[in-house]
């Protein structure tokens, strides 16, 4: 089981959690060399949101890697202990996820979570939060960018730009599919900007997203419809 480390209370305020993320932000590895060695276990971890409500669905899915045959599925379906403000999302989204960490048979080698890493305004995105609190290798991926700068990123898959924040490399803009938008790569603990490119492009099969999240993004979908069809 994951030995997983509880750094701070989640009943904060929105200025008590900017001074979390600060301090955090100071803990992080971001470097290669701190990564632990051969990949055996690859999850992907991801969250979809009831509409017109506080209730979300959450989702990690374990897989062996880099087969990427999934060994283990678990979903939780939780309120919002925290309202939705940009730049917040972990303290929206993290005590979930920690609630099926604590369950997990498998512990992965490294999680790839739908959401940011350092590439957020005060540096300590969901994946970078959430890797403080496992103690294991994150990567933060996400759709949309929250905040750097990039240029133009190649046609082909595996091109990338530099994601640029404050004259600082902090992630990767990254061709996973021709022809489709690029996804948006940053460390989030334990790992560099490369190795989490290189690890993302290795769990890509053809879709934009890669495996393991968008597995976690299709079991959340099926939790919060049964829900939906459940009523």
């Amino acid at each position: 089981m994951l030995n997983i480390k509880y750094l701070h209370p989640w009943n904060v305020t929105c200025k008590e959690a900017i001074g979390i993320q600060q301090e955090l932000r100071q803990r992080l590895i971001l470097h290669d060399r701190d990564f632990p060695g051969r990949i055996k276990t690859i999850a992907g971890a991801d969250i979809s949101y009831s509409k017109h409500s506080d209730i979300f669905y959450a989702a990690v899915i374990i897989m062996e890697f880099p087969s990427l045959d999934i060994i283990e599925e678990r979903t939780a379906v939780e309120r919002a202990p925290f309202p939705y403000i940009p730049g917040f999302l972990s303290f929206r989204e993290g005590p979930a996820f920690l609630k099926i960490f604590e369950n997990v048979h498998h512990v992965p080698d490294v999680v790839i979570f739908d959401g940011q890493g350092i590439a957020h305004p005060r540096g300590v995105g969901l994946a970078s939060h959430m890797g403080l609190f496992l103690n294991i290798p994150t990567i933060g991926c996400a759709k949309t960018r929250l905040a750097g700068r990039y240029g133009e990123v190649g046609n082909d898959v595996g091109d990338y730009a530099d994601l640029i924040l404050h004259d600082r490399i902090v992630g990767a803009v990254l061709r996973t599919k021709k022809k489709v938008k690029p996804i948006f790569i940053s460390p989030g603990h334990m790992i560099g900007i490369r190795k989490s490119a290189d690890i993302v492009l290795h769990c890509c099969r053809g879709y934009k997203l890669p495996e393991p999240v968008r597995r976690a993004h299709l079991a959340v979908n099926r939790a919060r419809l049964h829900d939906i069809t459940s009523c």
